[in-house]
């Protein structure tokens, strides 16, 4: 089977992909490789986000690799959070951790929009990926709308406040295999995935 390093300490993120996968690629995070140094994302887009932590993974242990970035953008906020969603609580100078800081940043979601009726969103998922040298760029993008509360106990991060569009569920009152038929980051890995295969026939 392939390997295929994924630049990430996040745990969900491995569990997703590898489910979406299922065994066609041998996925490894950064902390199964024992490389546990922090990921740069300094950048002001989510493409630049996956550039950067993609290149500097590919430096560190010279080997092909993909990293990724997510936002979650609503209409509303004009596009917002955006590359900011995984901090959007902290950038008041809060310290938290990964689990406080999705629900603060939750909390702080639904009360920048209370009262708003216009609550439409979408997720947008950028992989680049670094082989032989080269970037390559992918992106998935799932629409959908932003609840009033928290509704399930699965998934992670936004999930609970997001209802893609044509369901009535939100991510987190979804199973892992439901969501990933039609997650953000589900139709960017395969985009990933289709070139992969185009690029192993030639």
């Amino acid at each position: 089977m392939k390997e295929l390093i994924f630049a990430t300490h996040n745990k969900h993120k491995s569990e997703e992909i590898r489910d979406i996968l299922k065994g066609s690629y041998r996925i490894l995070n950064l902390e199964e490789l024992g490389y546990f140094e922090p990921l740069p994302e300094d950048q002001d887009t989510l493409e630049g986000n996956a550039s950067r932590k993609a290149w500097h993974t590919y430096r560190a242990l010279e080997r092909d690799c993909f990293a990724d970035d997510t936002g979650l953008e609503v209409e509303c906020l004009v596009g917002g959070p955006g590359v900011y969603s995984a901090r959007y609580a902290a950038m008041s100078g809060e310290q938290l951790n990964h689990e406080t800081a999705s629900e603060a940043n939750i909390r702080k979601l639904l009360k920048t929009m209370e009262g708003e009726t216009l609550r439409k969103a979408r997720f947008r998922t950028v992989i680049c990926l670094i082989m032989n040298r080269r970037e390559h760029l992918f992106e998935g993008i799932v629409t959908g709308k932003i609840t009033k509360e928290k509704r399930g106990e699965k998934g992670f991060g936004y999930d609970p406040v997001f209802i893609p569009e044509g369901f009535q569920l939100t991510f987190a009152e979804m199973s892992l295999d439901e969501k990933n038929r039609i997650s953000h980051r589900a139709r960017a890995i395969q985009n990933l995935v289709d070139f992969l295969q185009n690029h192993t026939r030639q």
